[in-house]
Formats: C-alpha cells, structure tokens, sequence
C-alpha cells in the first residue's frame, strides 16, 4: 500500500436505492414535462389527444406507447423483484393525453409505496424473464441495471424528443428532474 493512501469505503448502494428512488426521479420529471405539453397544446390550441399517436419516425411506436412503457418499465420493474416475473399489463393505447398523466401520476403513488426493506429483500434471487422464445435469467440487480431502467429511460426520453420535435419548450433540466444531491 502506498504510504499515505487512504483505504477506500465498500460503496453501499442498496437495490432499492438502485431501483425505487432513480424511477421517482424520472417519472416525477416525465410527470412535469406532461404538464408543461398540456399548457403548450392549450396555449396554441392543439388537441393533445390528437397528438398521442405522434411518432419521431413511421417505424417507431407513438407517444402513448412511450408513456405506457415507461410505466410498466418503473412499476412493474420493481413489482418484478417481488414478484420473481415482470409482468406488466397490457399496453392500452392510444389512450386520452389525460389518462397518460394519470398514468404517470398512478406510478409515482405506487413507486412512492415500495418499502425499502421490501425491495432490499429481494436481493440475490432469481428473476427470469420470458420474451417469446427466449428466457432470460436475470438476478434482481441485474434485471435492474440491464434491462428495466435502460428500456425504462429509453422510453421516457423518447416521449420527451417527440414532445421537443412537436415545438414543447422542454430543456434538458425538464428531463433530469429534482437530482439526488447530498445535503450539507
């Protein structure tokens, strides 16, 4: 050991904290920029249910499906840990621009409700995940990091391009949302 070097600390991340408070902080970010579409849409009158089937490209999934994915991504990402299986329900859309933010404000309750010890529990089992042929065999940790948060993010910032690309003045603050900063 070189004299004078400082022995590093195990970094102590739990699996709820890898999982639970990073989809609260985007959901509640997808949540706010929903809102600011909806005052756009009323301030230049466009229909916003006209604009749920709106697309970045013709061979992408439309807006709807970007906020319903993102929701089952979050809740039922972590639903999954308990449950061993993720099983969200069936995407519904196109559904009403209204029902996509209560969409997204039933998920921030339900994430809200995740207890950490709960979460933490699940650690170190097994989580497979069937995708038609194909059985995936994840680890809780695993299924979190590799799969549920990156699809989850891909959807919420998709929803958030195609909100930019319709004229929605969004930065990239509105998509960070409230950072986890430490306090002093």
């Amino acid at each position: 050991m070189i004299q004078g070097a400082r022995k590093r600390k195990a970094m102590r991340t739990s699996l709820y904290d890898l999982s639970v408070p990073t989809f609260l902080q985007t959901v509640r970010a997808v949540g706010g920029f929903l809102d600011r579409a909806a005052t756009h849409f009323s301030n230049t009158g466009v229909d916003p249910d006209t604009f749920v089937n709106t697309r970045l490209f013709d061979d992408m999934a439309p807006f709807h499906f970007q906020i319903e994915a993102a929701w089952h991504h979050s809740v039922w990402g972590v639903e999954a840990l308990r449950t061993g299986a993720f099983t969200p329900p069936a995407l519904v859309g196109p559904v009403p621009f209204t029902d996509l933010q209560a969409m997204i404000d039933k998920a921030e309750t339900a994430l809200e409700a995740f207890v950490p010890d709960e979460i933490n529990d699940c650690a170190d089992k097994h989580l497979d995940l069937q995708i038609g042929p194909r059985r995936l065999a994840f680890t809780p940790e695993t299924f979190i990091l590799s799969f549920s948060l990156p699809n989850f993010h891909f959807h919420a910032v998709t929803a958030y391009n195609i909100l930019r690309s319709r004229g929605v003045p969004l930065g990239k603050r509105d998509y960070e949302g409230r950072l986890r900063i430490r306090s002093f």
